[in-house]
Order: structure tokens, then C-alpha cells, then sequence
């Protein structure tokens, strides 16, 4: 599908404006202006400490949860850590067990398992946690949407303190405490913190109720940034603050699995593309492929040998996932191709042997392919359940609430959502969920690339790479920059990686410009040597050249008019 380019537009006496005031460059204004950060934010944009973090007692209901965690610690109840399975469950029930334990708490986790269990909390889960002891359960990264299994806790002596982040439903669960920022009735300045954000806000509270020393919750902020960055919400506010000093604290942390990762994927850079592209992945793929335990374990490890055996086990997971995915993918294609499913509005796949922990990848690439909402079924132990994606535009936790008549249960984003669904149901549901989505198909917008500014050769210099370093950490709500650069002659073509990777040589008068398209090998025989060309992409250091040169990051490209 032809991308549609969308050079950003400013105003002028704005842009000069911010220069001034903020002694930084035009580009560096544009980036600014193009994030929607606001004037009076761009310096806590920029340079936001960890003292600009808002109270964590103007969550609603924290109070409660800080004194029922205080009376179970000082009459040694047993405490259990309910969480999800993704890096953003896994890294908050990892700062919660670990500082509730140096607060000297009786405590445990459990992790239900996505094969076996799915998502959210259970009731045969609940009952084994109350055989084991347990009298009080804080959930983490879920629970908002549990009013029956609550009702269950509540049945058999079990109180419920609920933590989390996903959306809230009209009727909460009769839990001791909802701590989520998107409760229709909390006043929380900042709706958007991840999970693990929410949990380190908890315990932020506890550690300001026994009047401890910042570094007691500090600490933990690597683990924080994470699970941050891997829950794709927005690096905006709180969360920009997070990721930033948990990626410096992770250069020198002290944790010993999270030690052993980094020295496994060896990164030239510890950033969020890293976290993103390589950390997350090797984390989610032990519960992707089965229970999440073994990442918890990694990240509670003490023992460095220990650690690095259990990272080479998540690695190897990963490889696995990567092998299934690859072939669920071609399946899918093979049935919506079949079926003539690209015509639809929505894509709502079903086969029962699809692997459920990496349906949702595959619909993500699905997405990114058709452009319009995906829905992937499979069946685990009698259950059919499915992980949903959709473009932007396009709200798919709103077209399931639609259809909710259809399903047994569902829960999730604006983009993506899980859901289950009884087996006889599955073509109901299919048909609602089309007719749901032919109503929103107006939503979804193009498939746009969103561009900051143009630059000329006269750009590419260290000031530049300085700007763009400056907007780290990157991530939802603040992309990495995207430039257009016009009239640019093809002074040579090649095929890098078995041809997957695209090189050009790219001449702006008498000055050469390297640029490279990563898995865009197959657009080669587009241009040839001779062409003038537009290009759209990013700004970079090669740090393979000695000594490093600039490189443009190709987004994008087409003949110049």
C-alpha cells in the first residue's frame, strides 16, 4: 500500500519563540512542537528529574492499599503477588516481591500460565493461593476487570488489593483497593503509567509511610523503565522520567539477572530501542512459550551463574518463538488468501493449533499488512481465546465491548486486546465483530508517515545527532525523528544480507550521503543509478564506520518530481 507522507507544519513565530526562550536549535524546536509538548512543559520535557514524579498518595484508593500491605507485614500475614505474564506483569510482581521482602513480608507470587490459564485472574488459582496461607493478594498489571473472581476471593477469606492500568469497566471489582489512574473517579494527574509504573507508585507510597530513604524505592527503576518501554505506552510525563533514569541506572545495575541479560544480547547502547527490540523479546518468550516463572526467577536471581543459565534458557525460548511465529504467519496468510479475507473489514483467523502465546505478534504483522483490525483464535485445554490488533484510528477494546454479547471475556487497549470466546460462538462473533468494524472503518487513519522536518545537506552535522540524542528515551508518543530530504541523486544501488537490506549511495551536489533500508532489499529494481529521489527517514552515527560517519535511516522513497 502506497504510504502517504505528511510533512509537519509549524508556526514560525512559535518555533523562534521556543529558540529563544530555550537557547536550542530550529530543528530541536519542530521536534517539540511536532510531539505536542507544551510550552511551559518543554523544560520538564527535557529536563524533568525524578523530583517532578507526582505524589503517589493522589492515586485513588492508595491510601487503603498502603495500610492493609502495613497491617499484614506487622501481623506476618502471608502475602501473595498476583501478576500477568508480559514484561510489564513480570518486572512489577519482580519490584514488588522485591521490596516488600526487605520490608521483612511473608510473601510469594504467582504467575498464571498463558497455555494453561490464560489471561487475568482465576478461581482454581485463587483457591491454591488460599491453601498455601495466603490472606492477602495485591494484584499487578491486572485485576480491573475481575468482579466475579473477586466476589470469589471475598468467598473464601481472601482480600484483594487491585493494581493495574488497563481500562476500566462500569462496575470495578469489591476489591480493599483499586489503584489504576484510569478509574473514571481518580483525579491522578497522569492516566497513562504502565503497570510496573503503578506498582512502583505503591511502593513509593509504602516506603514514604515508614519514612524510608529514597534509594529504598529508587533502586528498583531499571526494572521499572523495562517494563515501561515494553508495554508500548506513552513516553510522555511520568513515563519519560522513568525510562530515562531506569536506562542510566541500567548501565551500572546492580541487579544480577538483569546483568546477565545485558551481557547476553551485548547492546552498543543501552536505550529504548534496545529494551524494545531485544531485552522485551527474550523476557515475554518464557511465557509466550509456557510459564513466565522463569523470568521472574532471572530477575530475582542472586547468584551470577545462575543468572547467565537462565538467561541462555530465554534466549533459546525466543529462537523457539521466533521458528512458531514464522509459521503461524505463513498459515494465516495462506487462509485469509483462501478466503478472500482482504476484502473484509476486520480479520478474524481461527485454528485450533495455533501456539497461544505468539498469536498476538502474528496479528501485529497482520496489521501491519492489511491495515485493518485482526483477531487471532486458537484453542488451549478446551478454550478458545484470541489476541486482537488494529491500526491506529481504530479503537479494538470498543468494537469488542460491541460484541461483548459474543464472548465469555475480554479486556485490553485501544489497539490490542485478549479475549475468550465459546467454540460454537466463533462465526457469531465473527460476524459481529465484522459488522463492528464496518461502522469504525471511517476511523482509521492512513498509512501515514508523520514527518518533523525537512533537512538539507547543510543539516547533517553533529548538532543534529545532539538534538536527536536529547529527545531520548523514544517511544509511543515521542517517535524517533523522521526527515525528509528532496533531489537527492542515486549514485550507487546494492542488496546487503542475502539481498534483504537496501544500501544506496546518495549524491546532494558534490557531497555523498550514505543511506540504508533495512528489510527494504526487495524495492531495489524501483530506482536506478541516474534517479533523483525524495527520502524519508532517520538520522543516525554509524558507529560501524572508522571514524563514525552520519547515515540516513530509510523510512521511505520515491522519484523525485
Amino acid at each position: 500500500m502506497q504510504k502517504t507522507w505528511n510533512l509537519k507544519k509549524y508556526d514560525p513565530d512559535l518555533i523562534e519563540r521556543i529558540k529563544k526562550t530555550y537557547s536550542i536549535s530550529e530543528i530541536m524546536a519542530k521536534l517539540l512542537v511536532s510531539r505536542e509538548i507544551e510550552f511551559d512543559e518543554i523544560e520538564k520535557f527535557l529536563n524533568g528529574t525524578l523530583e517532578d514524579l507526582e505524589d503517589p498518595y493522589k492515586l485513588k484508593d492508595m491510601e487503603k492499599l498502603v495500610q492493609r500491605v502495613d497491617v499484614a507485614i506487622k501481623n506476618n500475614e502471608k502475602i501473595c503477588i498476583y501478576g500477568d505474564y508480559d514484561v510489564d506483569g513480570i518486572t512489577s510482581i519482580t519490584i514488588m516481591y522485591k521490596f516488600l521482602t526487605k520490608l521483612g513480608a511473608d510473601i510469594m507470587y504467582y504467575l498464571p500460565d498463558r497455555l494453561l490459564e490464560g489471561y487475568g485472574i482465576n478461581n482454581n488459582a485463587l483457591d491454591e493461593i488460599k491453601a498455601k496461607g495466603v490472606s492477602l493478594m495485591i494484584t499487578v498489571d491486572c485485576g480491573i476487570t475481575a468482579v466475579d473472581e473477586v466476589e470469589h476471593a471475598k468467598e473464601i477469606g481472601l482480600d484483594v488489593c487491585i493494581t493495574d492500568h488497563h481500562e476500566c469497566a462500569d462496575i470495578l471489582p469489591d476489591a480493599i483497593a483499586i489503584v489504576n489512574p484510569k478509574r473514571k473517579d481518580d483525579t491522578y494527574p497522569f492516566k497513562m503509567l504502565a503497570g510496573v509504573g503503578v506498582a512502583f507508585k505503591c511502593i513509593t507510597a509504602i516506603a514514604k509511610m515508614y519514612n524510608l530513604d529514597k534509594e529504598e524505592y529508587l533502586q528498583y527503576l531499571d526494572i521499572v523503565s523495562i517494563g515501561t518501554i515494553s508495554d508500548i505506552v506513552p513516553l510522555v510525563g511520568e513515563n519519560r522520567i522513568i525510562s530515562k533514569y531506569g536506562l542510566k541506572a541500567m548501565e551500572s545495575t546492580k541487579n544480577i539477572g538483569l546483568k546477565a541479560l545485558i551481557k547476553l544480547v551485548n547492546p552498543k547502547e543501552i536505550d529504548s530501542m534496545m529494551v524494545s527490540f531485544t531485552m522485551a523479546p527474550r523476557i515475554n518468550a518464557c511465557g509466550r512459550m509456557g510459564n513466565a516463572s522463569a523470568a521472574v526467577k532471572l530477575l530475582l536471581e542472586k547468584d551470577e551463574n545462575t543468572a547467565e543459565r537462565i538467561a541462555n534458557e530465554l534466549d533459546s525460548l525466543n529462537q523457539e518463538r521466533k521458528n512458531v511465529e514464522t509459521i503461524i504467519f505463513k498459515e494465516a496468510l495462506d487462509i485469509i488468501k483462501d478466503n478472500n479475507l482482504e476484502n473484509k473489514n476486520s480479520i478474524v483467523l481461527y485454528k485450533d493449533s495455533w501456539h497461544n502465546g505468539v498469536i498476538g505478534i502474528v496479528a501485529s504483522r497482520l496489521v501491519n499488512m492489511y491495515y485493518k483490525p485482526v483477531i487471532l483464535l486458537t484453542k488451549e485445554n478446551g478454550n478458545v481465546r484470541g489476541s486482537g490488533r488494529c491500526p491506529s484510528g481504530f479503537s479494538i477494546y470498543d468494537a469488542l465491548t460491541e460484541c461483548k454479547d459474543k464472548l465469555i471475556q475480554f479486556g485490553g487497549h485501544e489497539l490490542a486486546a485478549g479475549l475468550s470466546v465459546e467454540e460454537s460462538m466463533i462465526q457469531e462473533f465473527i460476524d459481529a465483530f465484522e459488522l463492528a468494524s464496518a461502522k469504525r472503518k471511517d476511523g482509521i487513519a492512513e498509512q501515514i508517515i508523520d514527518i518533523d522536518a525537512q533537512i538539507e545537506r547543510k543539516d547533517l552535522n553533529i548538532q543534529i545527532i545532539k538534538d536527536i540524542r536529547a529527545m531520548k528515551p523514544y517511544g509511543q508518543s515521542n517517535q524517533l525523528p523522521i526527515f525528509l530530504y528532496k533531489g537527492l541523486k542515486v549514485n550507487a544501488i546494492r542488496t546487503i544480507k542475502e539481498d534483504k537490506h537496501l544500501k544506496l549511495l546518495l549524491k546532494d551536489d558534490k557531497s555523498l550521503i550514505d543511506v540504508v533500508g533495512f528489510s527494504m532489499g526487495s524495492r531495489r529494481d524501483e530506482i536506478r543509478i541516474g534517479d533523483k529521489i525524495d527520502i524519508v527517514g532517520s538520522v543516525e552515527l554509524n558507529s560501524y564506520n572508522t571514524p563514525k560517519t552520519i547515515q540516513i535511516v530509510l523510512q521511505d522513497f520515491k522519484k523525485s518530481v
